[in-house]
């Protein structure tokens, strides 16, 4: 008789990685999905549900993404398309009649586009005290330098790209 055991990883022993991935001409919501699995560390065959395993991912032309829908012309988005328009962005002061909603076009023209993928990417990950703690591992930057070079991070495998 034989018993198998299953692994299990415990947060001393997990060595995190970094990549780097380019967000020119993604797609929001396919993009994350990818993000968010590589910082949960389901691309692993170490994976533990309750232990951080995930690696480091570093995202650089945040201002370059793009979302689904029939393509329109802008001014100052090169990928702009309808559902930018219709896409909304919910905060609540906690006031009455404190709902503010911005639209994705808003926040790109704000400078905001690391906040459009950091919200799909956050949406993602497990509303608990783990899932904060994997949204500190992204790196999000609207241009296409970013200041983690000393990290040496590598360019995100083909396989978990969208």
């Amino acid at each position: 008789m034989s018993t198998t055991k299953t692994y299990m990883a415990k947060a001393s022993t997990v060595d995190p990685k970094w990549f780097v991935v380019d967000a020119d001409n993604q797609i929001v919501g396919r993009l994350a999905t990818k993000i968010a699995t590589v910082l949960m560390g389901k691309h692993k065959p170490t994976y533990t549900p309750h232990v951080d395993t995930g690696d480091y991912v570093i995202v650089v032309n945040c201002d370059r993404v793009k979302f689904s829908g029939k393509e329109l012309a802008h001014d100052s988005h090169p990928y702009f398309s309808s559902k930018m328009l219709n896409k909304g962005y919910a905060s609540y002061s906690g006031y009455p009649s404190g709902l503010k909603v911005v639209t994705a076009e808003k926040k790109l023209e704000r400078g905001q586009s690391t906040q459009v993928l950091s919200e799909a990417v956050r949406r993602m990950l497990p509303k608990n005290k783990l899932g904060r703690q994997m949204l500190k591992k992204l790196k999000l930057f609207a241009g296409p330098t970013h200041e983690h070079q000393s990290q040496q991070p590598q360019d995100m495998p083909a396989h978990l790209l969208p």
